[in-house]
């Protein structure tokens, strides 16, 4: 199942947005413009769906409905999130799942439901606020997304948010995590627990996935032949064996791994993962343009089987440089003073008639995304 369309309303950067979405989807836009922001919807949702989370704690850790509230929002100032989820791209929608976010008027001013919608192949099976909220409007501060007892009919949705993968690995928390204990976060976003998300995956899938990483970076790391985990005292470990001078090979651990390597690590293991909706923020950091030209089509090999959905934030032409990217998949954002808007590159007459002309989708796209004075920074003292 994938996201085939979303709509939002004063959600961060962006006061509208309604735009279609395929298997696979391409954000650009200059800094700030809120590709992090529109990834963070889904982490939003599954933040909401999954086990110990919740309304009130996705709200509590983005800081407050305040913070999420688009600054362009004037009369209407509720929160709209509407998702349309699928089979497959093209196809009629299966569910539609809406939630609209007010703030209590007075007292503790706490996030509530404007409102709550949930339709089946077109039928509508929840809306709220209901009889029972009326009569106990504190039911208002709690999803049904979240509650098993109330989902039952819309549980597909639940599993289907809570099962979104994000991972956007920092190769200096992994190198060196004793440096970085700033309190036990729930969520490991970025990679400083990642050997441990190892360790806890059954040894033969283990095994299976390090054995095709492996393969992989064989190709790309000079001298690299084999990948291998292990455990010192109770500690996991990620050991490179590398072809050496001497006559028994070298080996390095993660800690002298160079960060294209463990970057690049993080990104194999959370695309062969699972089947769910993955969120990449700037994949292409810290890679050679050579390997950042190949994983639009790494993307498509590795999720097309499972037909998985792959979302991926982007400031490099180079990942756009592959014509087998559609101008439906690239999706353009342009900040300005109401908000960002959000538009298919297919949509934009100058780049439609620049990829007939025969340009790439990356040298179409991404000029758009300059910042009109970028050129006065180097005249900065």
């Amino acid at each position: 199942m994938i996201v085939t369309r979303i709509q939002l309303k004063n959600w961060r950067n962006f006061q509208s947005v309604d735009v279609q979405l395929g298997y696979r989807v391409f954000l650009v836009g200059p800094n700030a413009s809120g590709k992090s922001n529109f990834l963070d919807v889904f982490r939003f949702l599954r933040e909401i769906a999954k086990d110990g989370g919740g309304l009130q704690k996705a709200v509590s850790d983005r800081g407050g409905l305040s913070k999420i509230r688009c600054l362009a929002a004037r009369r209407y100032p509720n929160v709209e999130i509407e998702v349309e989820l699928a089979e497959r791209q093209g196809a009629e929608p299966l569910w539609r799942y809406s939630i609209a976010l007010a703030q209590e008027p007075r007292g503790r001013r706490q996030p509530l439901l404007a409102h709550e919608r949930v339709w089946k192949e077109g039928r509508q099976i929840l809306s709220r606020p209901d009889e029972m909220d009326r009569k106990d409007p504190t039911r208002l501060t709690q999803t049904h997304l979240e509650q098993v007892n109330s989902n039952l009919e819309f549980r597909e949705i639940a599993r289907f948010f809570a099962a979104t993968t994000y991972l956007h690995l920092v190769p200096q928390l992994l190198k060196k995590p004793e440096m970085f204990r700033i309190g036990q976060m729930e969520e490991d976003l970025f990679g400083r627990l990642f050997l441990e998300r190892l360790s806890n995956t059954p040894e033969k899938t283990r095994k299976a996935r390090l054995r095709l990483i492996e393969k992989a970076l064989t190709l790309i790391v000079p001298q690299l032949k084999q990948l291998n985990y292990t455990e010192e005292r109770g500690v996991p470990h990620l050991e490179a064996v590398y072809e050496h001078w001497r006559p028994n090979a070298g080996k390095q651990r993660e800690d002298q791994f160079s960060d294209g390597t463990l970057r690049l690590i993080g990104l194999l293991w959370s695309l062969l993962e699972t089947d769910s909706l993955l969120l990449l923020e700037e994949p292409e950091l810290s890679l050679n343009k050579a390997i950042v030209t190949r994983l639009p089509g790494l993307f498509f090999r590795l999720t097309k089987k499972k037909k998985r959905q792959v979302l991926v934030s982007t400031h490099s032409e180079d990942l756009l440089t592959t014509q087998s990217i559609e101008a439906e998949e690239v999706l353009l954002l342009s900040p300005d003073s109401e908000g960002t808007r959000v538009q298919r590159a297919s949509d934009i007459e100058q780049v439609r008639e620049l990829l007939k002309a025969g340009f790439t989708p990356g040298e179409a796209v991404m000029p758009l995304t300059t910042p009109p004075h970028a050129s006065q920074l180097e005249l900065f003292r």
